[in-house]
């Protein structure tokens, strides 16, 4: 900082404007360093935006995940498959208001790395009701899916995937076997259909009716159930009477809501929130001890040019606001910066976890915290330059 500087800030009134000169000069009297304070500050933000974007984002996304609609599949994975002939006994438990159920098959089309996954439902009109900010079809789509049993429903990303059109024929292939020994299945494409918050490239949607009725094993019988109760407040309850239900048939159930078994799957992370606050309370802690030791060495160059603010009539307590007012510009510059990099990053991470988001509350915590960073480092570098002595500073004492 000048001399020259410090004298026209001193000229007029003082206002907090009258200082951003001064306090520019001082940010980049040692460029270099405060370039590096910058990266710490910013790398350190980038990393809370992303962790604590991400926590926040799966918390709300397991809050709007439907409560009210359960999945009902084998109590044991890879036990027997549930009957379809279950539907009216499952409708006709208390709480539940409506009941679908699909199949699932791998398929493979040309060849063994170009997985097709046929999700065979009924084409009923629930297939519009059961989650419509899942799914999304044309009406005109689903009566063309239920006239035609060889058709099937494709997303625009297996279309483009493999150049699919509608009025194609596809063959795809499965180690599932049809009733005459062939392990080729060859399906009609009727229109599109649209999977939201997932990955649509290997999915299309069949008639149950045709697979069902086509397939050598397992006749009769379907993946999972998903019962839609009348009380979202009532799942868990409707969920231990379904299963207490099918307890001593020859398919016990385990069910469970949407949202229960995405909370499941955050769950089995491990504690994620602890992780996370241990990640960032160290991070928070290495940067402030950082910063505080870049500015400590910055006041004690700077000794002399203190000593003459104080002499030009700067008391403490304004000397003191102009090394904190430094670290705060550099410090939410830094973190503005860094959360801008994990918003950027968000979508592309989207892409692999459905529904992920970066709520505006994090970026709000973040300049929050950039803020406490910047006093805290700033606080006793910035008590020392206040409590410096003029004639001591200036006698290199």
């Amino acid at each position: 900082m000048s001399i020259a500087t410090a004298s026209c800030a001193c000229t007029g009134a003082r206002t907090p404007m009258k200082y951003l000169p001064l306090v520019w000069s001082g940010i980049w009297r040692k460029p270099v360093r405060t370039a590096l304070i910058f990266l710490q500050v910013c790398v350190a933000f980038a990393l809370f935006g992303v962790l604590q974007g991400m926590k926040t984002g799966m918390d709300r996304a397991i809050a709007n995940t439907r409560a009210d609609v359960l999945y009902v599949g084998p109590a044991v994975f890879g036990g027997a498959p549930l009957s379809v002939a279950e539907l009216s006994r499952l409708r006709s438990i208390p709480g539940v208001k409506t009941v679908s159920f699909n199949y699932g098959m791998l398929t493979f089309y040309q060849k063994p790395t170009q997985a097709v996954y046929v999700l065979a439902i009924p084409p009923s009109d629930l297939f519009l009701t059961l989650a419509p900010e899942t799914f999304s079809v044309q009406p005109k789509d689903l009566e063309a899916l239920r006239k035609t049993r060889t058709g099937v429903l494709i997303t625009a990303d297996i279309a483009k995937k493999y150049g699919w059109h509608i009025g194609d024929k596809i063959p795809l292939t499965s180690s599932t076997l049809q009733s005459n020994g062939s392990a080729t299945w060859i399906f009609d494409i009727l229109g599109m259909v649209t999977w939201h918050n997932r990955e649509q490239g290997s999915w299309v949607f069949a008639n149950y009716d045709y697979v069902d009725e086509a397939r050598a094993v397992n006749k009769g019988t379907v993946g999972h159930f998903y019962a839609i109760v009348s009380d979202p407040q009532q799942a868990a309850a409707v969920s231990d009477a379904i299963d207490r239900e099918f307890a001593n048939s020859a398919s016990p159930t385990r069910t469970a809501s949407f949202r229960e078994n995405s909370q499941q799957a955050m769950q089995s992370l491990g504690n994620l929130n602890f992780a996370i606050r241990s990640i960032l309370s160290a991070v928070l802690g290495a940067l402030v001890f950082s910063t505080a030791t870049m500015m400590m060495q910055t006041v004690r160059e700077r000794t002399p040019e203190l000593a003459v603010l104080k002499t030009l009539g700067f008391g403490n307590p304004m000397v003191f606001f102009l090394v904190a007012a430094e670290s705060l510009l550099v410090c939410i510059a830094a973190s503005l910066a860094g959360l801008a990099l994990a918003w950027i990053a968000f979508p592309l991470a989207a892409k692999y976890m459905p529904g992920l988001s970066m709520p505006m509350v994090v970026v709000a915590f973040g300049i929050l915290g950039a803020v406490l960073v910047a006093l805290i480092s700033a606080s006793v570098p910035g008590l020392r330059a206040a409590r410096l002595n003029i004639v001591d500073a200036l006698a290199g004492r």
